[in-house]
């Protein structure tokens, strides 16, 4: 299970009136243990989307990272690591 450690968060600008509802950016420095296949020395973020609109409020879309290289890593979450991460985005809005 992951752990989140530190986050920014800012609110994204539509300048073209484009999208509905606001959507924010996440950048969620994470913890894992070792034995975790996502484990990486160099150290992890993921990059979370996340929208509030009239009908849904939720991502839309996490990328994880690696700090150094910053390489995106090609691994999708557990279902419940997703929801710990929609969790801490809404209670953590700017």
């Amino acid at each position: 299970m992951l752990t989140i450690t530190s986050y920014t968060s800012e609110p994204l600008i539509d300048p073209f009136g484009i999208l509905t509802g606001q959507r924010y950016e996440f950048f969620l420095d994470i913890e894992v243990p070792e034995d975790d296949e996502l484990y990486s020395e160099k150290g992890l973020y993921i990059r979370v989307l996340y929208t509030i609109e009239e009908t849904r409020e939720g991502i839309l879309k996490y990328d994880i990272h690696e700090k150094e290289s910053e390489e995106l890593l090609d691994f999708d979450l557990e279902e419940e690591e997703v929801k710990l991460l929609e969790n801490f985005c809404k209670e953590h809005l700017s």
